[in-house]
């Protein structure tokens, strides 16, 4: 419903589930758990909100305000798997 094109829905609905297959394959973390990397706790805790929100804005109908926060939702859940790699190689170089 976020995005207005059908194939560009189908090519993110196929996206949103392969990147839970390739993150941990691409997982190169000096620690392997969350604990040592306290922006991604933070980063872990937004994500639980975003998709709380996003299943929320699904049963939603398909109206002018709930199309604009699932795009952004949408946005915001993508980011999430590019932020989280690069915050863990930061704070990996600054614990050196």
């Amino acid at each position: 419903r976020s995005i207005p094109n059908k194939l560009g829905g189908v090519i993110a609905l196929v996206m949103s589930i392969a990147i839970l297959f390739i993150l941990p394959i691409l997982h190169v973390n000096k620690s392997q758990g969350l604990q040592f990397y306290p922006l991604n706790q933070i980063l872990f805790w937004y994500m639980v909100i975003i998709i709380i929100l996003l299943t929320w804005i699904g049963a939603r109908p398909v109206e002018s305000p709930f199309i604009l926060t699932g795009q952004i939702l949408t946005v915001l859940y993508f980011s999430y798997y590019i932020l989280n790699p690069m915050i863990c190689k930061f704070w990996d170089k600054f614990l050196n």
